[in-house]
């Protein structure tokens, strides 16, 4: 029996060259805006540590940790909503009324842990109406959302009647916002254990694949047999779960609800997921670069307040950050596009 003869010579080493650097290419393409914002993070350090003289001591630094903690923790669920072509207006808005709630019914001496269970409920409630809304009638989410964020808004006002509600700091329940664990604090820690688990649920789990695939194809998605609606519901529910889970944070912190609290957050939180690489237009995705881009906004803040610049410039910064991000985002997404054909 004679062997077959595998080809070889100039033209196929030339084939598998081109075939690699193809790959390399589209490797690159992949993740060029998570290469990029960690490089921009990299630099803001630098610039910070040398230019600013308190940015580098660790107090500064748990402090930085604890302050991004809540913006982390709702980009993180706000990275799947946003990935199945969605969007989350209401976020900040379930801020203020968790936090404003919590206070209310601690004042009025619910037990701190059936008050703590009592809140993240609602918030997850909240994500279901927002859910069931955009995904079992269609309405876009712009809109649902952004009814609900008036809503919100309007019933924590109502609740506190315009004015903060302090929480005992006695209460064991403050060490959510104020503890430290080995010397981190804890918000920090509750932050990395969300944006961790986030990322094996989104690359190691079918529900992942199910998110990526409604952003980019719902249809063979659903011709597939996977339920898109609940899938898309469930996104929600997530997503007002780690509100009101933010709002603990920032309430117990702060030892007071405040129905001002999270005023601009939603913007602060869209900003980071979008400056991380993943697309608005949903299909695409990278938890790494949401970590990496609460981060950056986090020492953009910090180090811009460490210099004694005004905080009002601070929204100037996230809305122009926002815009550039979204710019990037489709340039790289659209030269990866071609790279591919």
């Amino acid at each position: 029996m004679t062997a077959a003869k595998t080809a070889t010579g100039p033209g196929t080493s030339q084939r598998v060259v081109t075939t690699r650097s193809a790959r390399a290419s589209a490797h690159i393409g992949r993740h060029a805006q998570t290469i990029a914002i960690a490089a921009v993070l990299v630099a803001l350090l630098i610039f910070f540590a040398f230019s600013a003289d308190r940015f580098a001591t660790t107090g500064n630094i748990l402090n930085l940790l604890r302050q991004i903690a809540p913006t982390l923790v709702v980009a993180t669920a706000m990275t799947f909503v946003i990935s199945t072509s969605g969007i989350d207006l209401s976020v900040g808005s379930t801020v203020a009324l968790s936090g404003s709630l919590l206070a209310i019914v601690l004042q009025h001496g619910w037990n701190p842990t059936l008050a703590l269970v009592a809140i993240l409920a609602l918030g997850a409630l909240i994500g279901f109406v927002n859910g069931w809304f955009s995904s079992y009638q269609n309405i876009p989410p712009f809109i649902v959302t952004l009814a609900m964020l008036s809503i919100m808004r309007g019933t924590a006002l109502r609740a506190t009647e315009g004015y903060s509600t302090p929480i005992d700091g006695d209460l064991w329940i403050v060490q959510i916002g104020q503890g430290r664990i080995a010397g981190v604090p804890v918000p920090a820690i509750l932050a990395v254990v969300v944006a961790l688990a986030g990322w094996l649920v989104l690359t190691r789990t079918p529900f992942g694949r199910y998110v990526i695939g409604l952003g980019s194809n719902g249809e063979s998605l659903r011709r597939a047999g996977v339920n898109t609606r609940k899938v898309g519901l469930t996104v929600y529910v997530l997503t007002g779960l780690a509100a009101a889970v933010a709002g603990v944070l920032i309430a117990t912190r702060l030892s007071s609800g405040s129905s001002n609290a999270g005023s601009g957050f939603e913007l602060e939180v869209i900003t980071a997921v979008v400056l991380g690489g993943t697309s608005l237009f949903g299909g695409r995705a990278s938890m790494l670069g949401t970590i990496l881009g609460a981060l950056t906004l986090g020492v953009i803040a910090n180090g811009l307040v460490l210099l004694h610049v005004s905080p009002f410039y601070v929204q100037i910064v996230q809305g122009g950050i926002l815009l550039l991000a979204i710019f990037a985002n489709s340039k790289v997404w659209a030269k990866f596009g071609a790279i591919r054909k």
